[in-house]
């Protein structure tokens, strides 16, 4: 056995490599044993060149005629299987043993042994069938080692091969350990060839034979890092457009520069559209991205990516400009934390008996007055410590805003990524904000709470998600073009739509998540080109996955870029339920004085207009306000010029004022949002803060939001909202018959009412009253045993001219009469009432009510003896 030693030159990015220290190459001149092959076969294609690159001094010159500059424009044939040697002692110590078999441009076979023995690495090349230029010919190998163009390992290797009795040529090498991770890259010599350039033996296609070290060729399939049970772990990520691909591992978070980079092979790592590659579980590296190479335009080599598929992100890195780390993060090279779910079960709560709260998780709990420990306030753990105040409200589903990890200059509505949370919501990094995450849906859960994801897929942030990777299939193409463009994901590309779909998979089976509302959903009808879909590949996906069949799905076409929503007829397969804007325009245009009764009423049954194509009421997820826009409080305090998107009105002066006529107008108009929203058909979506009456100051800016002031809670304006909620989400509860309906109610089950106890007008502008009788269905009564079940009719009355309105019951079954619960012009604590306040009959044996300008009444018809 022959040793010598190669000529070394190390980059500064390897760890614990001396730029001096010469590492030794153990040379067999026989091949020690005959291996058998097993298992299937699985093609791969291998070519490359080695790189050029500074001799150690006093090192002995390369060969003229050798190339050492790698290259992978020609692919070869390559068969590789897992290996078991049955004979000598040397070789049953290889361990992971993989084989790569080569057919040479002149005919033959070159097979490629790589195992690792003890702590060394040997590689072992068998020649067959090859035909030489003459019989006493002695075929030469020359070669050498790298691992990527910023750390080219100049080891030229220059050894003979030995003639076996069975007619092939062998060679055995052995690498120290310290010197892989890397790539073999070597030809065949024939010095006896009378040609210069015929004495090179290359691949079939006249390409170099190369094979990795140290580290396998992996697997394409899961996408992103993935672990094996032996410990190694498997890259992979699609980029269909790059011409290369270097896989960059960190040994420390806080560094900008990569410990060690590898240049992965097209041909070895890369399966179809899909980068991969296995490295061992011991190395100590603990953070990874990519650098992707191609087209300058598209591509740009010194920018480290993150890996789209990551599930755990580090902290974050400096962001400097000249280290090429435009990203702020990285994936870590960590199993996603244990997490124990036993005994969590999920509420799947139906539809119709949602009652939903909407909040930002920083801002529900960051401010001092939550009076939350630091280690709990702003995060996670601080939704879990107030979770009563949820509960008094009568809330069962929480819609948390966009937890993806996000731009923090534009908010969590312009995502970097899709698969962890952001370690701004964790007490102390990654690892913390997903256990807190998990435990704060487990506790949600605990108390029939379900929790729903608000999550953005059709456009991602400006910088530092998925640009630079493949931008022509992640991203549509008049994004790519347009400097000023939004982004805008290729939703419905099908690398993309997969994405999507695993993302959503992991949230449901990782974290155990209820539903998903999509911000901007009308942009997921989007085609290829721009165009648009009336089938969706995704939304059809979404619909139909089993994976997400238990989970709610949410179409919300609010635009984030436009701050406005976007009507459209969105395809549902009877499973999408949808945000109602019209909703939120037709009850704004009314109260402020300016919608058609017809309107109204529409709103109040359901939205038959939308949801009466297969789905139903329960499909209707109503607002009146959100976290984007005026807040309730502002939404009745200003109206100027610049907020005419918003349909507002401000009660008579903009702004603040201490005028009580104003002041009590704006109340009654806050009630009366609230109250329409609870007694209308359909899903009530509360936003954060308005229960008592946040304020942005009339700004419709995102970054205007404040943090909720818990101390607003205990005024009386904040006291008197939180009980008429609570009140009314136990009205909806009780009254489930009526109020919380799957189907459409039937027609006789609703008599309608005009002003002077004439039938509406519908269509008339003028007629600001509209009253409607909803009855209970008698064959339901009928199943109670106890007359003091029998459940009454509601009679609901809005007015909203500025003059008074005296209206008059209907009639109700003998034993009963009507009980007022709630009048929202009267002081607190009378404007509603649990029990009800009876309603004598005033008017020929009728009973009758006067209602003050702009208020809502409800009466109930109660058994007469309860």
């Amino acid at each position: 056995m022959a040793t010598f030693c190669p000529f070394l030159t190390i980059g500064p990015h390897c760890p614990n490599l001396g730029a001096t220290e010469l590492s030794k190459f153990s040379v067999v001149t026989g091949y020690l044993c005959k291996s058998k092959m097993g298992g299937s076969l699985q093609k791969i294609d291998v070519g490359r060149k080695l790189l050029p690159g500074e001799i150690v001094q006093n090192a002995t010159p390369p060969p003229p005629n050798l190339d050492l500059r790698c290259f992978s424009a020609s692919r070869v044939s390559v068969e590789q299987t897992e290996q078991s040697f049955t004979k000598t002692s040397q070789v049953d110590e290889l361990k992971k043993l993989s084989t790569y078999l080569f057919s040479t441009e002149f005919g033959g076979q070159v097979k490629v042994f790589v195992g690792k023995k003890s702590v060394k690495y040997v590689v072992d090349i068998e020649v067959s069938s090859l035909q030489l230029s003459s019989d006493d010919s002695q075929l030469v190998l020359s070669g050498g080692l790298y691992r990527s163009d910023r750390d080219i390992k100049n080891m030229i290797i220059e050894t003979p091969f030995i003639a076996r009795s069975s007619g092939e040529l062998a060679l055995e090498l052995e690498f120290e350990a310290k010197e892989v991770p890397c790539y073999f890259s070597f030809l065949l010599k024939d010095p006896s060839s009378a040609s210069s350039s015929g004495s090179e033996i290359r691949s079939h296609r006249k390409s170099s034979f190369c094979v990795p070290i140290g580290f396998d060729q992996g697997y394409p399939a899961p996408l992103g890092l993935s672990f094996s049970i032996d410990g190694s772990m498997n890259f992979a990520v699609y980029s269909r457009n790059t011409e290369s691909l270097v896989l960059c591992l960190y040994d420390d978070n806080a560094s900008e520069k990569p410990a060690l980079e590898l240049d992965l092979d097209p041909i070895v790592n890369r399966t179809s559209d899909i980068w991969h590659a296995s490295i061992e579980g011991a190395w100590t590296f603990v953070s990874y991205g990519y650098r992707c190479k191609g087209n300058r335009d598209t591509f740009h080599a010194e920018h480290v990516l993150l890996d789209p598929y990551a599930k755990i992100i580090g902290s974050s890195i400096p962001n400097h400009h000249e280290s090429g780390l435009l990203l702020k993060h990285l994936g870590r090279l960590m199993k996603e934390p244990a997490f124990d779910w036993s005994g969590d079960v999920l509420p799947n709560i139906p539809l119709e008996k949602l009652v939903v709260y909407r909040l930002n998780v920083m801002q529900f709990t960051e401010n001092k007055s939550s009076k939350l420990p630091a280690a709990a306030a702003g995060n996670f753990s601080g939704v879990t410590e107030k979770v009563q105040h949820l509960k008094d409200l009568g809330i069962n589903a929480v819609l948390l805003e966009p937890i993806f990890t996000f731009d923090e200059q534009k908010g969590p509505y312009f995502p970097c990524h899709f698969f962890s949370p952001t370690n701004l919501y964790g007490p102390s990094g990654s690892v913390s904000a997903i256990n807190s995450m998990k435990g704060m849906i487990k506790n949600l859960h605990a108390n029939g709470i379900e929790v729903f994801l608000e999550v953005v897929f059709t456009h991602t942030a400006e910088r530092g998600a998925l640009q630079g990777l493949d931008d022509l299939s992640y991203y549509h193409k008049s994004s790519i073009e347009d400097s000023k463009s939004r982004n805008a994901l290729n939703c419905n590309y099908p690398v993309v739509q997969q994405m999507i779909l695993d993302s959503l998979r992991h949230w449901v089976t990782e974290f155990h998540i209820d539903g998903f509302c999509f911000i901007n959903a009308s942009c997921l009808l989007r085609g290829f080109h721009g165009e648009h879909l009336s089938r969706p590949p995704l939304v059809e996906a979404i619909a139909f996955d089993p994976v997400l069949s238990m989970a709610k799905i949410i179409a919300d076409c609010w635009d984030p870029y436009g701050m406005m929503p976007k009507e459209i007829c969105f395809p549902h397969w009877k499973k999408w339920a949808e945000m109602n804007t019209k909703f939120c325009t037709d009850i704004r245009n009314f109260l402020r004085g300016k919608g058609a009764l017809s309107n109204l009423a529409t709103r109040l049954c359901g939205s038959g207009d939308i949801f009466s194509d297969g789905r139903g009421p329960a499909f209707s997820f109503n607002f009146v306000a959100k976290n984007f826009g005026l807040p309730l409080v502002d939404l009745v305090s200003f109206s100027n010029d610049e907020l005419a998107s918003e349909i507002s009105w401000n009660c008579g002066e903009e702004g603040p004022t201490s005028k009580t006529a104003v002041l009590e107008r704006r109340l009654k108009q806050i009630r009366n949002f609230i109250f329409i929203l609870y007694i209308s058909q359909g899903v009530p979506v509360l936003n954060m803060g308005d229960e008592c009456g946040q304020s942005s100051g009339g700004s419709l800016s995102y970054g205007s939001r404040k943090h909720l002031d818990w101390n607003a809670m205990t005024t009386g304006f904040g006291i008197q909202t939180t009980k008429f909620i609570s009140f009314l989400s136990s009205l909806r509860k009780r009254r489930s018959d009526l109020l919380q309906k799957r189907s459409f109610l039937k027609e006789e089950n609703i008599e309608w009412h005009g002003s002077n106890q004439s039938p509406p007008v519908w269509e008339d502008l003028s007629c600001k009253f509209l009253a409607m009788t909803l009855k209970a269905d008698k064959a339901e009564d009928q199943l109670s045993s106890e007359a003091s079940e029998l459940k009454g009719d509601l009679f609901i009355a809005i007015n909203g001219a500025d003059k008074a309105e005296t209206i008059i019951l209907p009639p109700t079954p003998e034993g009963m009469a009507w009980r007022r619960l709630v009048d929202t012009a009267l002081p607190y604590p009378g404007f509603f009432s649990v029990d009800g306040k009876l309603v004598r009959e005033q008017i020929m044996g009728l009973a009758a009510y006067e209602m003050k300008s702009r208020s809502c009444t409800l009466f109930e018809a109660y058994n007469d003896g309860s």
